[in-house]
């Protein structure tokens, strides 16, 4: 049974990047390119072209000498605007916002949203291999903000 959405530890932030929200989707919206920004995704393996709503990935993750796989689905492309991927196994949903700025750029906003709770599985795992939720969601919500600074040394890099 899933935990309560509040209590599995949501995660959001954002950055300002100099680049127009299409430069900015070219990057975030292909699942194949996370590798090159994600602090966990080590390597992703997407059957057929360019990723749309409904593209599905098997995601093999690492955290030191820990691999593991999960797999995701494309549930949200709103080009120039929203991309969300579900994680299977633990039913979150990473979601990247875009948002035009003032001065031309893009507010990039970052966040897992668990709408559904967490799964057991995801919860047993976390505590055994990766010292207990509150700790691994302050991990991951510092990886976040890395993610972020990637992707705009990624985007403003050109």
């Amino acid at each position: 049974m899933p935990t309560e959405p509040a209590a599995a530890g949501a995660i959001e932030s954002s950055i300002e990047i100099d680049a127009p929200p299409a430069r900015v989707w070219e990057v975030v919206s292909e699942v194949r390119n996370a590798t090159e920004w994600s602090s966990q995704a080590w390597k992703i393996l997407s059957p057929g072209g360019r990723t749309t709503k409904g593209t599905w990935a098997i995601n093999l993750n690492k955290r030191g000498p820990i691999v593991w796989p999960t797999t995701s689905r494309v549930v949200e492309f709103e080009p120039g605007r929203r991309f969300a991927n579900r994680i299977n196994e633990n039913t979150t949903v990473w979601v990247f916002e875009l948002e035009p700025t003032p001065s031309g750029g893009t507010r990039l906003t970052e966040r897992r949203e668990v709408p559904d709770g967490l799964t057991f599985i995801s919860r047993f795992l976390t505590d055994k291999l990766f010292g207990g939720q509150k700790s691994f969601t302050a991990e991951m919500d510092r990886g976040v903000s890395t993610s972020l600074q990637r992707i705009k040394a990624l985007v403003e890099r050109g």
